[in-house]
């Protein structure tokens, strides 16, 4: 428990304090500096369910009632599974769980999806409730909420018979770290918080327990996420001809309301150059619309956008936006680029265009292509200027601009 509780702090998900205890007299000076009441559980690194060998003892108030627990906790171990599984036991602050609730989260492994995240229900009767949602890692906010929403506890952690809500964007972060820790520690097979505390107040991992793949396991082998994680590689800043710093990354599904907001911001004109005609402000900011354009499948699709922070509001903001999107059938990727009406001709565009060729590099996509009005001279210029070939499409009124990556290689 302990190891796994750092585990979870090294992600930055909150845990309860805790002090191992090997004998009775160390037991007594952990709870004494830490204030009752206190609560004693098993150390042990091979049993799992403490509950069932007797091995927590809650609500402990002086010195007496914490050496009669370790006690209790040492015999109870020793006769139902042998003394060579007690270790000690870890000494917690009490929590007072009248005003929240316990929930589980975990990861275990699908042999068809590789890790697969659980959230429900939790403490000590979380197999009697069966309440829980599974979602596929890494998630996003967004994700997260939905998962939630799956569940009957969701009702709730939103505040019921006079008890206030949970800070549920807090419970929220706090699933999107866990995601990211299971992503990026393939060696973890399992991994439980049961429970998690949340209130009002706080949220708190409570016990914690993770279980690692066999050491013999090659790495080679350890089972992958079977949703491609948010390609933080391709996260970097630039310095605009003006001297303003953007945030060149990769887009997010939370960015749906940025997207709305730099869809006002341009012009008939570069709705025009970009979608070859006019297309209605109303039309373009559908919710339907622009969350298939911010939640993308990065194995088949990149989407770079350019933020800055405002220096009023102090949020960010999209200032263009450019896109690959991978054909189904060979190695060719068709892009597209909009640079915001208040930021064009500034190098944003032509830095973009650098970077998606750079990923596409990466990706192995071997042949660029875009289609452009001939009226669009900036767009042209650019292309020309990054080494594209363009050809006229009489019958069409386009121009194919193509950039053939095997050859530059």
């Amino acid at each position: 428990e302990s190891e796994s509780k750092e585990v979870l702090a090294a992600y930055h998900i909150p845990t309860i304090p805790m002090v191992i205890a090997e004998t009775e007299d160390e037991a007594i000076a952990a709870a004494e500096d830490m204030g009752y009441p206190v609560v004693l559980k098993l150390h042990s690194e091979t049993i799992t369910h403490k509950t069932d060998v007797g091995g927590v003892r809650l609500r402990l108030m002086n010195a007496d009632e914490v050496r009669n627990a370790y006690q209790l906790i040492k015999s109870g171990v020793t006769r139902a599974a042998g003394a060579e599984h007690f270790l000690g036991v870890t000494v917690q602050p009490m929590i007072k769980l009248d005003d929240g609730y316990e929930i589980i989260v975990g990861s275990s492994l699908d042999p068809q999806f590789g890790p697969v995240l659980l959230f429900g229900t939790g403490g000590a009767l979380v197999e009697v409730f069966q309440d829980s949602a599974l979602a596929l890692p890494p998630l996003t906010t967004t994700l997260a909420r939905r998962m939630m929403e799956q569940t009957k506890i969701y009702k709730a952690l939103q505040g019921v018979r006079g008890r206030p809500p949970v800070d549920l964007e807090a419970l929220e972060l706090l699933l999107v770290r866990f995601s990211q820790l299971v992503v990026e520690q393939p060696w973890i097979k399992e991994l439980d918080i049961n429970p998690l505390f949340a209130s009002s107040e706080r949220i708190l991992a409570l016990d914690a327990r993770v279980v690692l793949h066999e050491p013999d396991t090659k790495a080679e082998d350890l089972p992958q996420p079977a949703i491609r994680p948010y390609p933080i590689q391709y996260i970097s800043d630039y310095t605009a001809e003006d001297g303003e710093t953007y945030t060149i990354r990769p887009i997010r599904p939370e960015d749906e309301p940025l997207l709305s907001r730099f869809n006002e911001i341009l012009s008939d004109h570069t709705v025009t150059m970009r979608f070859f005609s006019p297309v209605e402000l109303s039309q373009r900011i559908q919710h339907e619309r622009l969350a298939r354009l911010s939640f993308i499948d990065y194995d088949r699709a990149m989407a770079l956008v350019a933020v800055r922070r405002n220096p009023t509001t102090g949020e960010e903001e999209i200032a263009a936006v450019g896109r690959l999107t991978k054909s189904r059938f060979d190695d060719e990727a068709e892009f597209g680029i909009t640079v915001g009406d208040p930021y064009q001709g500034q190098g944003l565009g032509t830095e973009i265009m650098r970077r998606l060729i750079d990923v596409a590099r990466k990706e192995r996509i071997g042949r660029l292509i875009g289609y452009i009005l001939p009226q669009n001279g900036s767009m042209l210029g650019l292309a020309l200027s990054l080494g594209f070939d363009i050809k006229h499409v009489r019958a069409k009124n386009i121009m194919v601009a193509t950039l053939n990556l095997r050859e530059l290689d």
